[in-house]
């Protein structure tokens, strides 16, 4: 295609905000928060822009809008305007960015790759235009894994600012990290989430440390493979410098560390539950203790922080996670006292293991945030004797030795979800004499409620909280831990996580937490 001549320098000199993006063509895919960032710094970097998504709603409208306001970009939404790849200012684009969750296979992104046109996230971009003259650079801390990033994310954020530091927490939670990136003030030092997604698209980050938490099969669906999930998350490694932490008990990601190309010099940081060797972080009667970055790691270990600093009875995981976010701290250079401190200071939020009610000996948990097998079963693995709320979107994955693995200790499960029929096989072959409901369903098969999205979602949350309640015994615990994604259901994984609060709490009076 042809298109007016432009000046800026070539993509691959375009690594500072000072760099000259003059006039670059870029698509930008999506107008959600991470897309509207983009497009707003691109703009500001001078380049052209056209914004394409396939939602015409009146927010992205008011996004559209905005960006017409601050300078040269045009946005195409509706069906047709991200069905095929638009061209800019007349010509083809030079560059492509990609917002989270936009699948490589999408019409837009699968057309620039057969045209050799670079796709870039908005990490990507972040990356190289974080250096700027006259403000502060922070140094990045990455986080990944299948579960627990946005909990380890937050608990780096508030152990750096316990230390006195300016940090925030970016990525694929809370702040975008374009915004971030432009802050007049600047940060120390970015807690960067990062969701494979993200890493797929990601191309010459190189961070001081970076971690994978944990793997476990997940968003099949997407990548296409397990196999191509698991390269995603792995080149959260590519380059880092300082440190490269792992989990010590999941040998998978001692594996990624190494076969990654880091800079040399940079060390690998084991973590684990257990009794650290040198050069790990680990747990010696109740206390994280550090053996990686200290002088004397063979002979002794550095106090960190103790289990009764994260609350009471503190699952497995979490610990792990507190690990892994003492290790990345540490690696920056944060004293012991202020992992400490920040541990004690975080709050963990919402729909992660949230106890909503103890009612009659029996204790109502919210993990709505367990979108898959893996974080359902370290909520399982939590307790003794469970009804089991569970369901949703499967993203492609497998319930048979989630099933397998926590079958003793189900009283029974009452299935949500538009079609649960994986999970439901699963429990029919690998716990074949627990009770199963179908939330929404009587023996006659027909629904309670004609309504479909987030109304019909409310009222099978109601009717699974019901019939949760009689099933339940004095002792047991009601889990609502979905293994699976809420969309097919509910907006989102909080608004499914609200709705079964709700649910308990009519269900209940104020006899909640």
């Amino acid at each position: 295609m042809g298109g007016r001549a432009v000046s800026h320098a070539p993509l691959e000199e375009l690594t500072s905000w000072d760099a000259d993006w003059s006039g670059l063509r870029v698509v930008v895919a999506g107008l959600g928060l991470t897309g509207f960032s983009a497009a707003d710094t691109l703009i500001e970097l001078g380049a052209r822009v056209v914004v394409v998504d396939g939602t015409d709603s009146a927010e992205n409208r008011a996004r559209a809008d905005t960006l017409r306001i601050v300078g040269a970009a045009d946005v195409l939404l509706g069906p047709d305007g991200a069905e095929h790849l638009a061209t800019v200012d007349g010509g083809e684009p030079e560059l492509v960015i990609a917002s989270p969750g936009w699948n490589p296979r999408h019409p837009v992104l699968a057309a620039a790759d057969d045209a050799g046109i670079p796709v870039w996230g908005d990490v990507e971009l972040a990356w190289r235009v974080r250096g700027r003259a006259g403000r502060k650079s922070a140094e990045w801390l990455v986080i990944t894994g299948t579960n627990g990033k946005t909990t380890t994310v937050g608990m780096v954020e508030s152990m750096l600012r316990a230390a006195g530091l300016r940090a925030v927490a970016v990525g694929n939670v809370g702040t975008p990290i374009l915004d971030a990136i432009r802050d007049p003030e600047g940060y120390d030092v970015l807690a960067v989430e990062l969701s494979s997604f993200q890493l797929h698209f990601t191309h010459t980050l190189s961070p001081l440390a970076s971690v994978v938490l944990n793997v476990a099969e997940d968003h099949v669906d997407w990548h296409g493979s397990p196999e191509s999930y698991l390269a995603a998350k792995a080149k959260i490694y590519a380059r880092t410098r300082v440190a490269a932490i792992y989990n010590a008990e999941q040998r998978e990601t001692e594996r990624m560390v190494e076969e990654a190309d880091v800079v040399e010099g940079c060390r690998a940081i084991g973590f684990t539950t257990g009794v650290p060797a040198p050069s790990m972080l680990g747990v010696v009667e109740g206390l994280l203790v550090d053996r990686a970055f200290i002088e004397d790691r063979r002979t002794s270990a550095a106090e960190l922080a103790s289990l009764e600093d994260l609350g009471e009875a503190v699952p497995r995981h979490t610990a792990a996670n507190a690990l892994a976010a003492a290790a990345l701290v540490r690696a920056y250079g944060v004293e012991p006292r202020a992992v400490r401190d920040g541990l004690r200071a975080f709050d963990p939020g919402e729909h992660r293991i949230q106890a909503v009610a103890r009612r009659g000996d029996i204790l109502w948990i919210n993990d709505s945030k367990a979108t898959n097998p893996h974080a359902a079963a370290a909520s399982l693995g939590a307790f003794s004797s469970v009804v089991w709320i569970a369901g949703g979107l499967s993203k492609g994955v497998e319930y048979a030795e989630l099933v397998a693995a926590h079958a003793a200790r189900l009283r029974g499960v009452v299935l949500i979800g538009a079609d649960s029929s994986g999970l439901r096989e699963a429990l029919r072959r690998h716990a074949p004499d627990v009770p199963v409901i179908e939330a929404g369903v009587r023996e006659t098969g027909r629904e309670t409620t004609p309504e479909s999205g987030p109304t019909r979602g409310r009222a099978v949350m109601v009717d699974a909280v019901a019939a949760a309640a009689g099933m339940a015994r004095a002792g047991d615990t009601v889990l609502m831990a979905p293994a699976a994604a809420s969309m097919d259901q509910f907006a989102s994984y909080a608004h499914r996580g609200n709705a079964f609060i709700e649910a308990v709490r009519g269900l209940m009076g104020d006899h909640t937490t």
